[in-house]
């Protein structure tokens, strides 16, 4: 299998006709690997986390929810613990909106590659201050879901 790559997410992508609007403070990412695993497959084991990363979760749940943060997804059609937002037969559009940030992911699937790509759109200092707190972990996690795609 292929090596995750850090590259643009293309522009055929649905999220990137809705983060064509971008903002100061919002944040856009993309990593991509060769694949010819179906869609919904590659999502589904892209977001079976390792037991590290749930970790991970749970002590962030932990450390945001006094400051009333979303810390339990309730929907039912969701991807791992990402709630559906949009779909089409080539992408899958994931993501939460949220007091201090709204963020939606894209799975890709196009020319035999997979792409992964995240768009955060942070709406106050607070949000800006998370989403630099989580960046190291952000680029990890995705880089290793990416991976076992």
């Amino acid at each position: 299998m292929g090596q995750v790559i850090a590259t643009d997410l293309p522009a055929s992508s649905l999220l990137f006709q809705q983060a064509a609007g971008i903002h100061e403070g919002d944040f856009v990412d993309c990593y991509a690997k060769p694949s010819s695993l179906p869609l919904e497959e590659a999502a589904e084991r892209a977001f079976r986390f390792p037991a590290w990363v749930s970790a991970l979760m749970r002590l962030r749940n932990l450390m945001v929810a006094p400051f009333g943060l979303n810390t339990e997804v309730t929907s039912p059609n969701r991807i791992g613990f990402f709630p559906l937002v949009s779909r089409s037969d080539t992408e899958l559009i994931l993501g939460i909106d949220d007091s201090h940030l709204d963020f939606r992911i894209s799975v890709l699937k196009q020319d035999g590659m997979i792409f992964f790509g995240t768009w955060v759109r942070t709406k106050n200092r607070f949000g800006r201050f998370y989403l630099t707190l989580i960046m190291p972990f952000h680029i990890l996690i995705v880089r290793n879901a990416v991976g076992r795609v």
